[in-house]
């Protein structure tokens, strides 16, 4: 295993506070939908989130259709993300995935999106620890 890269963020204040980059691509005032005042004083974690999750997969959407012989235009992922409250108090993530496969067939597309989920770093990162729910749109 080789690292390619390594990014970095900085917390400060939680849920309800900052996130920075020591190289500033990121200094944003985070908001809180639990939170009356600031719920949208900015992006809140999941949000985030959902943002670097579809981004990442779609990478790996495209590279699993171009292994998969079925090379894909113009399409799309959206990522929804849910904190989610168990009866102890715990909190996990809900994601659900949906991609947007122009002129592909609903068959392949997923296919392809089981590919991708199987290589994409995020998918691999949630398994076992979070639903992740694959769609096509």
């Amino acid at each position: 295993m080789k690292t390619l890269f390594t990014s970095e963020a900085i917390s400060t204040g939680g849920r309800s506070g900052t996130l920075e980059s020591p190289d500033t691509l990121i200094n944003v005032a985070l908001g809180n939908p639990l939170e009356t005042g600031i719920e949208t004083r900015g992006p809140n974690p999941e949000l985030l989130f959902a943002g670097a999750y579809a981004a990442c997969y779609h990478g790996a959407l495209a590279n699993a259709a171009r292994n998969l012989g079925t090379p894909v235009l113009d399409s799309r992922v959206r990522a929804l993300v849910s904190l989610i409250e168990d009866e102890t108090g715990g909190y996990s993530l809900d994601v659900k995935l949906h991609a947007n496969l122009p002129g592909i067939d609903a068959d392949q597309a997923m296919r392809i999106m089981e590919a991708a989920n199987q290589t994409c770093p995020y998918s691999k990162m949630m398994r076992g620890e979070a639903n992740v729910s694959l769609f096509v749109d």
